[in-house]
Protein backbone atom coordinates (compact mmCIF):
# COMPACT_ATOMS: atom_id res chain seq x y z
CA UNK A 1 0.00 0.00 0.00
CA UNK A 2 2.90 2.33 0.81
CA UNK A 3 4.27 1.98 -2.74
CA UNK A 4 0.88 2.61 -4.33
CA UNK A 5 0.45 5.87 -2.44
CA UNK A 6 4.00 6.98 -3.29
CA UNK A 7 3.51 6.04 -6.98
CA UNK A 8 0.37 8.15 -7.11
CA UNK A 9 2.26 11.07 -5.59
CA UNK A 10 5.09 10.68 -8.14
CA UNK A 11 2.60 10.67 -11.04
CA UNK A 12 1.18 13.97 -9.80
CA UNK A 13 4.66 15.52 -9.48
CA UNK A 14 6.42 14.39 -12.65
CA UNK A 15 9.68 16.00 -13.69
CA UNK A 16 9.86 17.80 -17.04
CA UNK A 17 11.78 14.85 -18.49
CA UNK A 18 9.23 12.33 -17.21
CA UNK A 19 6.38 14.41 -18.67
CA UNK A 20 8.18 14.63 -22.02
CA UNK A 21 8.82 10.87 -22.13
CA UNK A 22 5.22 10.16 -21.14
CA UNK A 23 4.01 12.36 -24.00
CA UNK A 24 6.14 10.21 -26.35
CA UNK A 25 4.79 6.81 -25.26
CA UNK A 26 1.32 7.33 -23.77
CA UNK A 27 -1.82 6.05 -25.49
CA UNK A 28 0.16 3.33 -27.30
CA UNK A 29 2.01 5.90 -29.44
CA UNK A 30 5.16 3.80 -29.39
CA UNK A 31 4.74 0.65 -31.52
CA UNK A 32 1.25 0.15 -30.11
CA UNK A 33 2.69 -0.82 -26.73
CA UNK A 34 1.06 0.20 -23.48
CA UNK A 35 3.32 1.96 -21.02
CA UNK A 36 2.36 2.72 -17.44
CA UNK A 37 4.08 5.35 -15.33
CA UNK A 38 5.26 5.26 -11.73
CA UNK A 39 4.37 1.63 -11.11
CA UNK A 40 5.34 -0.53 -8.12
CA UNK A 41 7.45 -3.46 -9.41
CA UNK A 42 9.40 -5.91 -7.24
CA UNK A 43 9.39 -3.57 -4.24
CA UNK A 44 10.54 -0.54 -6.27
CA UNK A 45 8.65 2.18 -8.10
CA UNK A 46 9.58 2.09 -11.77
CA UNK A 47 9.27 5.31 -13.75
CA UNK A 48 7.75 3.56 -16.80
CA UNK A 49 6.82 -0.08 -17.42
CA UNK A 50 5.70 -1.92 -20.52
CA UNK A 51 4.51 -5.35 -19.39
CA UNK A 52 4.07 -6.61 -22.97
CA UNK A 53 7.83 -6.66 -23.55
CA UNK A 54 8.90 -6.64 -19.85
CA UNK A 55 10.68 -3.32 -20.22
CA UNK A 56 11.29 -0.72 -17.53
CA UNK A 57 12.45 2.77 -18.49
CA UNK A 58 14.08 4.86 -15.79
CA UNK A 59 14.53 8.62 -16.23
CA UNK A 60 17.45 9.68 -14.07
CA UNK A 61 18.21 13.13 -12.72
CA UNK A 62 21.50 14.37 -11.32
CA UNK A 63 20.96 12.68 -7.95
CA UNK A 64 21.52 9.31 -9.63
CA UNK A 65 25.18 10.18 -10.29
CA UNK A 66 25.74 9.74 -6.54
CA UNK A 67 23.73 6.54 -6.12
CA UNK A 68 25.18 4.19 -8.74
CA UNK A 69 25.45 1.26 -6.31
CA UNK A 70 21.80 1.61 -5.31
CA UNK A 71 20.72 1.87 -8.96
CA UNK A 72 22.82 -1.21 -9.87
CA UNK A 73 21.21 -3.22 -7.05
CA UNK A 74 17.76 -2.15 -8.21
CA UNK A 75 18.54 -2.95 -11.85
CA UNK A 76 19.86 -6.41 -10.91
CA UNK A 77 16.72 -7.19 -8.91
CA UNK A 78 14.54 -6.14 -11.83
CA UNK A 79 16.66 -8.19 -14.27
CA UNK A 80 16.27 -11.19 -11.97
CA UNK A 81 12.50 -10.72 -12.23
CA UNK A 82 12.78 -10.85 -16.04
CA UNK A 83 12.70 -7.14 -16.88
CA UNK A 84 15.02 -5.27 -19.17
CA UNK A 85 15.92 -1.89 -17.65
CA UNK A 86 16.75 1.06 -19.88
CA UNK A 87 18.03 4.26 -18.29
CA UNK A 88 18.08 7.76 -19.74
CA UNK A 89 19.33 10.98 -18.19
CA UNK A 90 16.84 13.84 -17.96
CA UNK A 91 18.99 15.78 -20.40
CA UNK A 92 18.73 12.97 -23.00
CA UNK A 93 14.95 13.11 -22.92
CA UNK A 94 14.78 16.90 -23.09
CA UNK A 95 17.45 17.56 -25.73
CA UNK A 96 17.59 14.38 -27.83
CA UNK A 97 14.14 12.78 -27.95
CA UNK A 98 14.87 11.27 -31.40
CA UNK A 99 17.92 9.46 -29.99
CA UNK A 100 15.85 8.21 -27.07
CA UNK A 101 13.17 7.00 -29.49
CA UNK A 102 15.79 5.12 -31.55
CA UNK A 103 17.32 3.51 -28.46
CA UNK A 104 13.87 2.45 -27.31
CA UNK A 105 13.09 0.97 -30.74
CA UNK A 106 16.31 -1.02 -30.70
CA UNK A 107 15.64 -2.48 -27.26
CA UNK A 108 12.00 -3.28 -27.99
CA UNK A 109 12.84 -5.02 -31.27
CA UNK A 110 15.34 -7.15 -29.36
CA UNK A 111 12.75 -7.94 -26.67
CA UNK A 112 10.13 -8.93 -29.25
CA UNK A 113 12.46 -11.25 -31.19
CA UNK A 114 11.73 -14.96 -30.74
CA UNK A 115 14.31 -16.96 -28.84
CA UNK A 116 16.75 -19.09 -30.87
CA UNK A 117 15.57 -22.57 -31.81
CA UNK A 118 11.92 -21.63 -31.54
CA UNK A 119 11.99 -21.40 -27.75
CA UNK A 120 9.22 -19.32 -26.33
CA UNK A 121 6.98 -19.66 -29.36
CA UNK A 122 3.32 -20.49 -28.81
Amino acid sequence: MKHTKRARELRRNSTDAESKFWSMVRNRQFQGLKFRRQVPVQGFIADFVCYEVKLIVEIDGGQHADQTARDAFRTNRLHDAGYRVLRFWNNDILTNPDGVWQALESVVEHQKAPLPGGEGLG
